[in-house]
């Protein structure tokens, strides 16, 4: 008897899902897009790409889901065509239960500005480009001169890359200037001197002396004694005095 009511019960459960299944299947295929939700997640602190800017790739490309039928809206095709945006690092689209495609986006970090004779764009944190925004700007590093689209994604990117994560370092240079012959010049926020970086290579071994004399001969000499400071040679500091 007890066996029996157990196969009973298994059943009727098994009926029961299969009725939920299909009675939901069904509802889902009736089913429109009512509502289109787009949250921008780091908007409060860049503002490169909004709701408006959007919606109106969405249209342009006929892919705008509202009133549509659920199971004709292509949430993969939505995301690469908001990807040709290029200040959009990533995307995720997808629908609810309830009837709405919600879009979350993520926009692009960039690190450094490029201001020069080859262009004016942003460098972000992965080594690609993104135009500059007339709506928003970045308070980034600027590198001016004779910056080269190959150079600034690439040795430049990764010096770019070193002063966001080095606090001192993120602090204290505002502006890299690139010479014709690829010597590089930093232009400091403390202190009237200039600093000869020479070429990029082994950058981080000459800003390292460079920190070991600003905490050992600055505060002796003071800020204001010295025009340039040239780290070009290997192991040497060399200052031109006012």
């Amino acid at each position: 008897m007890i066996r029996f009511i157990t196969i009973f019960v298994a059943l009727l459960f098994t009926g029961y899902i299969l009725f939920v299944t299909l009675f939901f299947k069904e509802v889902k295929q009736d089913k429109v897009c009512h509502d289109l939700q787009i949250v921008v997640k780091d908007s409060l602190e860049k503002h490169f790409v909004n709701q408006k800017d959007l919606l109106q790739l969405l249209a342009s490309s006929q892919l705008t889901p509202l009133d549509k039928p659920m199971e004709e809206i292509n949430t993969e095709a939505i995301e690469q065509e908001l990807l040709k945006n290029e200040m959009i690092a990533d995307i995720q689209a997808y629908k609810t239960p309830s009837g709405m495609v919600k879009l979350e986006v993520k926009q692009k970090m960039p690190i450094l500005r490029v201001l020069g004779a080859k262009g004016n764009f942003y460098v972000d944190n992965t080594g690609s480009t993104m135009p500059v925004s007339r709506r928003y700007v970045a308070h980034v590093p600027i590198a001016t001169g004779y910056v080269e689209k190959e150079l600034a994604t690439t040795d430049l990117y990764k010096f770019a890359l070193f002063l966001q994560e080095n606090e001192f370092w993120n602090n204290q240079i505002e502006q890299i200037h690139i010479y014709p012959d690829n010597d590089v010049e930093l232009i400091p926020r403390v202190g009237n001197h200039r600093i000869m970086l020479g070429t990029l290579d082994n950058f981080r071994e000459k800003l390292d002396n460079l920190q070991l004399f600003y905490e050992k001969v600055i505060p002796k000499t003071g800020w204001e004694k010295y025009t340039k400071i040239n780290l070009k040679y290997n192991n040497q500091i060399i200052c031109t005095k006012k």
